[in-house]
C-alpha cells in the first residue's frame, strides 16, 4: 500500500436481524462494480459465523473478529484490517459489528480516528433499523416482541448513528414508510436534545434485499467529513443486561438424505421447523440465520422475530442428498435450553425427511458484560 493512501472504513450497525449482512454484500457488490478492492470484516460473539461464510461465497476477501464484539477486542479488529491490508490493499473495509452491540462511537469510530487517523478515512456511520424493531421500541404498542433491554439498546444504537436506514422498505406501503420515518425523526428529535449536532437527523429508507435505495445509500457514505461524533450517555449496567438477556448458540450439523432434496427449500423448511419449536417452548426470536451447504451451492435463510416468516437471503434450487449446516440463533430464552431446543428440532426434521442428522460443534451462551478496549468520553 501507497504511503499516502488511506482505507475508507464502513461500519454498518444495527440490531439483529435488521439485513446488515444483506445489506454489506450489496454494498460491497457496487463498491467492486465501480472497480474498489473490498475487504470485509465481521464479528461475534464466537466462531462459526454465518455471515463470514456468506460473504465469503460472494468473492470477498473476509476476515473476522470472534469471541467478542469490535469494542471489547478492538486490538484484533485493526490486526485484522491489517490482515486483509496484507492480503491484497483493500480501498474499501466494511465493518459488520455485533447485533447487539451499541456505544461504537465512543468504542470504535472514535478510536479509529484518535489513533490510526492517517491510516482510515471513516464514513459516516450508519445503522440499519427493521421495521418491526422501530414499530416495538419506538412505537407506543410494542405487543410484547421486545424486552425493554433489547429496547434500550436499539434506541441506543439510533443515537448515535449519523444516519438511520430503514430497511425492507419492498415490505412496505408508501403510508408504512412515512409512519416509520416520521416515528424514527421524532424519538430523535427527543433524544438528541442538547447533545451536539442535536437537531441533525438523518433518515433513509431502502431494500437490502432488492437494492431500492441503495444507490441513494451509497451516495451518502461516499460523504467526506467528520463522523461517528455522537458520544452516547449510556448506563452500561442496562447494557449489558440487554446483551444478556439473549441466549446465543453457533454450531454445525451434516445432514445426510437418502433421497434427494431442494437445498434452498429443505432449509427454509428445516427453519420454519425449527423456529416454530423455539417459540412454542417461550423463545423470543431476535434472529435465527441458517446456512447449507451441498458441494459448491449454498442457500441463507433468516428469521427474525416471532411474528415473520422465513426469508430467503440465497436462494438455492439445486438438488441436494448432503446438507452442511452452519446454525447461528440469536433468541431470549436459556441457552441451554436454546440448544436442546434447536438440536431436537433439526433432528425431528431430518427423521421426517428420512435423514440422519450428525451434529459437530455447538457453542451456547449468554454474552458477557461488555468492556471496551477504549472509550473516548469527547470526539478525538
Amino acid at each position: 500500500m501507497g504511503k499516502n493512501k488511506t482505507i475508507r472504513f464502513v461500519l454498518v450497525g444495527g440490531f439483529l436481524g435488521a439485513g446488515k449482512t444483506t445489506a454489506i454484500r450489496r454494498l460491497g457488490r457496487m463498491y467492486r462494480d465501480r472497480g474498489q478492492r473490498v475487504g470485509i470484516v465481521t464479528n461475534d460473539q464466537a466462531a462459526q459465523l454465518v455471515d463470514t461464510q456468506t460473504l465469503q461465497s460472494d468473492g470477498f476477501d473476509v476476515a473476522e473478529v470472534s469471541g467478542a464484539c469490535f469494542c471489547c477486542n478492538f486490538d484484533t479488529l485493526i490486526a485484522q484490517v491489517s490482515e486483509l491490508e496484507r492480503r491484497g490493499a483493500p480501498d474499501v473495509v466494511i465493518a459488520e459489528p455485533v447485533g447487539s452491540c451499541t456505544d461504537l462511537a465512543a468504542t470504535v469510530i472514535q478510536p479509529i480516528v484518535g489513533l490510526y487517523g492517517a491510516r482510515f478515512d471513516v464514513a459516516p456511520y450508519v445503522v440499519l433499523l427493521k421495521p418491526s424493531d422501530a414499530r416495538h421500541a419506538l412505537g407506543t404498542a410494542r405487543q410484547g416482541d421486545m424486552s425493554d433491554g433489547a429496547t434500550y439498546i436499539v434506541r441506543k444504537q439510533l443515537e448515535e448513528a449519523d444516519a438511520v436506514v430503514i430497511n425492507r422498505c419492498d415490505e412496505l406501503s408508501a403510508n408504512e414508510v412515512n409512519e416509520l420515518t416520521q416515528l424514527v425523526e421524532t424519538y430523535l428529535r427527543d433524544a438528541r436534545v442538547g447533545a451536539p449536532d442535536g437537531d441533525g437527523v438523518g433518515t433513509m429508507c431502502v431494500s437490502a434485499l432488492t437494492g431500492d435505495g441503495f444507490g441513494d445509500l451509497l451516495t451518502y457514505l461516499d460523504q467526506r467529513g467528520v463522523f461517528g461524533r455522537r458520544l452516547l450517555e449510556i448506563d452500561y449496567d442496562r447494557y449489558a443486561d440487554g446483551e444478556a438477556e439473549l441466549g446465543w448458540l453457533n454450531g454445525f450439523a451434516d445432514i445426510r438424505l437418502m433421497q434427494p432434496a431442494v437445498l434452498g427449500t429443505f432449509v427454509q423448511d428445516l427453519l420454519a421447523h425449527a423456529g416454530l419449536a423455539v417459540i412454542s417452548a417461550g423463545g423470543v426470536v431476535a434472529h435465527i440465520k441458517l446456512i447449507g451447504v451441498a458441494g459448491n451451492d449454498h442457500t441463507v435463510c433468516n428469521l427474525v422475530s416471532n411474528r415473520g416468516d422465513v426469508t430467503v437471503a440465497v436462494p438455492c434450487a439445486s438438488p441436494a442428498d448432503r446438507i452442511e449446516l452452519t446454525i447461528n440463533a440469536r433468541v431470549t430464552m436459556d441457552p441451554t435450553e436454546l440448544e436442546a431446543q434447536m438440536r431436537a428440532a433439526v433432528t425431528e426434521f431430518a427423521l421426517q425427511h428420512v435423514a440422519t442428522v450428525t451434529f459437530g460443534t455447538m457453542q451456547s451462551f449468554r454474552p458477557g458484560r461488555p468492556i471496551p478496549t477504549h472509550r473516548f468520553t469527547m470526539p478525538a
